[in-house]
């Protein structure tokens, strides 16, 4: 299957139809409080993991799961996740309700592209936040001017010049050892 079909028909068609079928509707709530409609959310995602399965884009293929597989892979979740090191480690641990414990906070341009100009004072100022526990990097657009595309030598001395910066960027904002 075409990635593009997979993206632009699979998901949204599928998706409507678990809409429609579950009754999800939102109103201004960003996280829905209603038991009701938050069981019905679960069953959607679950039915629509086992009717859709997922998209491995090395194979071009649709991978599908049984429900008896998925509820498997749920049962082997690890309780806990321990992303960084030392003083700079935060354990992910799973949240109930209005649980007094604070949620782990993870800060940055989340895949967007960023200019490698700026990548590294970009990456520096979500590390030196305070309350941000752990990064989650931008994109390098270019990479000594080049156009940092997919598929290409571009985009691999891309990717090994952004784990550098975000490493560089880490040390500057005194916090070396914080997950990624």
């Amino acid at each position: 299957m075409a990635e593009a079909d997979w993206d632009y028909k699979i998901i949204p068609t599928n998706a409507f139809l678990m809409k429609n079928k579950y009754d999800i509707k939102f109103g201004k709530e960003i996280i829905p409080e209603d038991k009701g409609l938050m069981d019905r959310l679960f069953q959607a995602g679950l039915e629509m993991l086992v009717t859709t399965g997922f998209y491995n884009s090395d194979l071009g293929r649709v991978i599908t799961l049984t429900e008896d597989e998925v509820w498997e892979g749920i049962k082997k979740t690890p309780k806990k996740l321990v992303l960084g090191e030392h003083k700079d480690a935060v354990d992910f641990i799973p949240r109930h309700g209005n649980e007094s414990r604070k949620p782990v906070i993870q800060g940055g341009p989340t895949g967007a592209p960023v200019s490698e100009d700026v990548f590294i004072q970009v990456m520096q100022s979500y590390a030196q936040e305070a309350t941000v526990d752990h990064l989650v990097n931008g994109v390098m657009a270019t990479i000594e001017g080049h156009p940092a595309t997919t598929n290409t030598p571009w985009e691999i001395r891309a990717t090994m010049a952004e784990l550098r910066a975000v490493k560089e960027a880490r040390t500057r904002a005194g916090r070396p050892d914080m997950g990624i």
